[in-house]
């Protein structure tokens, strides 16, 4: 499995009362294939998977490998803090037709180094699926350090990492512990640019849900080695970098989604809707990037 690029991790829209709209999910997927975006990830920790239950869950990542219809690949969130629950999603995946998951490592539990490894080798024992491990101590307190990850490498269906620490100088280790055939991509849409130009294979983006076609540009850019176009690309929505995050992932992506005509209001408690706050920044840097 070779995917590179711009991966769009997929919003969930939901109408005002919190249920999955279901034809907007079917027109955001039309709307990355035509923008450029190079893969999908559906239920990822930007489509709220920790809100979603089971049978949503199963639900979304199946309408949205039916509405890519094999124009991109789609890689399916399917991690869990329970290692029993992550071999389940993940197996109902692969029998949907996702061409990969994603495994964001178990939150609140803190597992050791060891209890993270025997997890992802747990999952990728039972469930025979290219498998992208997923690092974002930020959001689970939990950090799988590169030692873990290149024990980890060594395990035929465990295919790459979605590093989302920011920190570059972790992009280079992973690759020099792991080597070239191991995908790594950033999920840091702040530094994604500079991994990429120092040999990350993309970027897993929270920025390409409002800007699929620049991201995708970017990316194109930056896995060419044109540093110079990938970066004058990537200063042109820096922007949306940082004010997409203005509060807690989604609430600010979604926003601007609802805001662009993209999606409804919807979002699920404990999320909220985005402050009258927020909104005035993140409206600005939508003016400003020409998405309003």
């Amino acid at each position: 499995m070779e995917i590179r690029g711009s991966i769009v991790a997929l919003v969930t829209p939901m109408h005002a009362d919190g249920a999955v709209d279901w034809e907007r999910l079917r027109k955001l997927v039309d709307w990355h294939v035509e923008q450029g975006t190079h893969a999908i990830v559906a239920v990822g920790t930007t489509g709220e998977s920790a809100t979603l239950g089971f049978e949503e869950h199963d639900l979304v990542i199946r309408e949205v490998i039916s509405a890519a219809r094999g124009r991109v690949p789609v890689i399916a969130g399917t991690g869990a803090n329970s290692t029993e629950e992550a071999i389940r999603l993940t197996r109902d995946a692969r029998r949907d037709g996702a061409d990969a998951c994603l495994l964001v490592t178990p939150y609140y539990n803190k597992p050791t180094q060891e209890g993270l490894y025997r997890h992802h080798l747990a999952i990728a024992e039972a469930v025979d699926i290219p498998q992208i491990l997923y690092n974002v101590p930020g959001r689970t307190a939990c950090d799988m350090l590169p030692e873990t990850v290149e024990r980890l490498s060594h395990i035929g269906n465990i295919v790459g990492i979605k590093e989302a620490t920011g920190n570059l100088e972790r992009i280079r280790e992973i690759r020099e512990r792991c080597g070239p055939g191991f995908m790594i991509y950033s999920g840091d849409d702040a530094t994604a640019v500079e991994a990429m130009l120092m040999g990350a294979d993309g970027d897993i983006s929270v920025t390409a849900n409002v800007a699929p076609a620049a991201m995708a540009a970017m990316c194109q850019a930056a896995l060419a080695g044109d540093a110079g176009r990938a970066r004058e690309l990537d200063a042109s929505i820096n922007a949306l970098h940082r004010d997409l995050f203005v509060e807690s992932n989604p609430i600010p992506v979604k926003w601007a989604l609802q805001q662009m005509g993209l999606i409804d209001s919807g979002i699920r408690l404990p999320l909220t809707p985005l402050s009258s706050a927020a909104q005035e920044v993140l409206r600005k840097t939508l003016v400003q990037c020409g998405l309003l």
